[in-house]
């Protein structure tokens, strides 16, 4: 085995396997003590992989394509997205392929008989459950044991590197590429972007009613997926009508058009320097993502933002917008004693413009207002019947005010409230 000649696919970050189990293939005959055990070792690892990861088949075949669709370098970046790239890198490409091909069609069998260590045969045939992967969505997850599949039946190294640069091309590399969403953690070396592993799988068809507000955010994020001209996006209104919802659907529906959103907060927005200088030179379009967006009067973290939106020397990535969501058309609180303070101030409309000032910077504004009585009703009617409620309609809006009434009034929200109530009092309900 040639794993230290690999060039392009190196540094992996789950790679200890790869080295112990070469290891064993250059030693396994050679009666050191330590064989049997790491043989062992490296099987529990692989099953514990299985488990977190959702794998089945062969198992040593899924984690070497893991290893491959999560190694980010100077030839499977280009490759998101777009396919095949040009260019000498090719030749140092299929010579690390080659090697991996090696790795692929090794025959364990001796192995297994000099180690007397029968139950890897379970490791490389392995019946998983219907567990769900930690890691990946049940899609993708699928998608890297098919890969695996398929590079096991490939006759050369030339026919797993075009495989392979068909995934990059489809679904991207690394944890943008297999991701819909992240979070920000600041750590001592600077922002560190992780995946969210678990997104809700909300589509905007299921947000019912605001046909305009939906439009405005799609024909918006339309344009940004699609290369033409975009604006940052501020989704503001009455609690519980939708704004969060409607980002999450556009993380599922334009995932495949190469959309991933950064979740942010304010607390963090030192941060968005670090975070753009990570992401502005993928192949992926970002949306910087600001739930619940306000500001107090003494906080000065806006100032972070505006700066980023348009005002700073450094212009914005093409690939990077900022879209949030507010119960507040200004975002930064304004009260009653700002009249005195603006009677005492030499520059009032200086004031007043640096706390419009950050709303102005986002060229969409999307109002999402809470819904009349009978929105609210139709909203109630509309989820009723996509989960199969048995209720008379007009029992059904009866009980629907009672609960309107105690429960936050009307919105979005307390509809769905209300009926995932019924759906767990209910048993003919179809429980999804």
């Amino acid at each position: 085995m040639r794993e230290e000649e690999l060039i392009i696919y190196r540094d992996f970050e789950n790679g200890q396997i790869l080295h112990d189990m070469v290891w064993l293939t250059e030693r396994y005959r050679s009666g050191d003590a330590k064989a049997r055990p790491l043989f062992f070792d490296c099987m529990h690892r692989l099953l514990e992989m299985a488990a977190v990861y959702g794998f089945s088949g062969n198992l040593w075949h899924c984690y070497l394509t893991d290893l491959l669709v999560n190694n980010e370098n100077s030839y499977s970046v280009p490759c998101e997205l777009r396919g095949e790239t040009e260019g000498s890198i090719n030749q140092l490409v299929l010579h690390d392929i080659a090697i991996f091909k090696e790795l692929f069609d090794y025959d364990f069998t001796e192995m297994m008989d000099v180690l007397k260590a029968p139950e890897f045969g379970v490791v490389i045939n392995y019946q998983g459950g219907v567990s769900a992967s930690r890691i990946y969505s049940t899609r993708i997850r699928n998608r890297i044991c098919r890969l695996a599949e398929k590079f096991a039946q490939t006759e050369n190294a030339w026919e797993m590197k075009a495989l392979l640069a068909e995934f990059y091309r489809e679904y991207g590399v690394g944890k943008f590429g297999l991701h819909k969403a992240f979070r920000v953690t600041h750590t001592d070396e600077g922002a560190l972007i992780e995946p969210i592993r678990n997104i809700s799988h909300v589509q905007l068809s299921d947000l019912i009613g605001y046909e305009i507000p939906k439009k405005k955010l799609t024909d918006n994020t339309d344009a940004f997926v699609e290369g033409r001209k975009a604006n940052n996006c501020l989704l503001f209104g009455d609690a519980g009508t939708g704004k969060s919802t409607s980002i999450k659907a556009i993380a599922n529906e334009y995932y495949d058009k190469g959309l991933r959103i950064i979740e942010i907060y304010k607390h963090q927005f030192r941060d968005l320097n670090d975070v753009i200088a990570q992401v502005k030179n993928r192949n992926y379009r970002f949306i910087i993502y600001m739930d619940d967006l306000s500001f107090e009067e003494f906080e000065t973290e806006y100032k972070y933002l505006k700066a980023l939106i348009e005002g700073g020397l450094e212009k914005r990535p093409n690939n990077v917008l900022i879209y949030a969501t507010s119960n507040r058309r200004h975002l930064i609180r304004e009260n009653y004693g700002d009249k005195e303070e603006i009677r005492q101030d030499m520059h009032a409309g200086d004031t007043v413009q640096e706390k419009l000032s950050l709303v102005y910077r986002f060229g969409v504004t999307i109002y999402f207002g809470g819904p009349d009585k009978k929105q609210f009703q139709e909203i109630v009617r509309g989820l009723a019947a996509r989960y199969g409620i048995a209720m008379d309609e007009e029992e059904l809006l009866a009980e629907a005010s009672k609960w309107e009434l105690s429960h936050g009034g009307l919105s979005g929200r307390t509809a769905q409230q209300f009926i995932d109530y019924l759906r767990g009092r209910d048993v003919s309900a179809r429980q999804q």
